[in-house]
């Protein structure tokens, strides 16, 4: 019997993959990662489009804005989303907690009315690092928050929004504001032949 039982890997270790979801830029797996901007929307959907299999979608059950199946239909199988509607803003960051420890999807999202506290965001990675070592898949989390964001501990920050002109094409102003691995940037995201494109913006 040749197969190898250990590994000198630890979970950690092996949960540090990335995915990446626009041009060189990716997300390191098994992780939490925050989407500010009044395009965080938008973004997450991007980001969906890129990853294979269920995408849970956690949102106030109060919240008036839904996403439109149409719109998100362009980038991928709404089909692929279950919607949670927790009635209680407590219960927010718990279902998420639930279903990245379960490690059964490849992508959770949380659209919240706020930026957690930093005990909470490090419950998110534990969690997520649980669901990669014992679930199927290494499971990626966005916290989408309103404004600028904060949210404190998370493994990095974006901030996108919309740059469009009525006689010219769509575009969106993306900015890397936080990352343990690279630097600040600022990227003009655009639509080419059906898929986007950075164009790097002076500093």
């Amino acid at each position: 019997m040749t197969s190898q039982l250990l590994s000198r890997h630890s979970h950690r270790e092996a949960a540090r993959a990335a995915m990446p979801f626009l041009g060189d830029l990716s997300l390191p797996l098994a992780r939490a990662h925050e989407i500010c901007g009044n395009a965080r929307r938008f973004l997450a959907c991007v980001i969906a489009a890129r990853l294979s299999g269920p995408v849970f979608w956690i949102a106030p059950g109060w919240q008036t804005d839904r996403l439109n199946p149409e719109a998100v239909g362009r980038l991928f199988d709404p089909g692929r989303i279950t919607f949670l509607e927790p009635e209680r803003a407590e219960d927010l960051l718990w279902c998420m907690e639930e279903v990245l420890r379960a490690g059964i999807a490849p992508l959770v999202v949380a659209d919240l009315p706020g930026p957690p506290g930093l005990t909470s965001v490090r419950r998110l990675h534990l969690a997520a690092e649980t669901g990669a070592a014992e679930g199927s898949v290494r499971p990626l989390a966005l916290l989408l928050t309103p404004g600028d964001g904060g949210a404190p501990g998370v493994e990095s920050r974006w901030h996108i929004a919309g740059q469009h002109e009525a006689a010219g094409p769509r575009r969106w102003q993306l900015e890397r504001r936080r990352a343990r691995t690279a630097p600040q940037k600022r990227w003009h995201m655009v639509p080419r032949g059906g898929q986007f494109r950075l164009e790097p913006l002076a500093e």
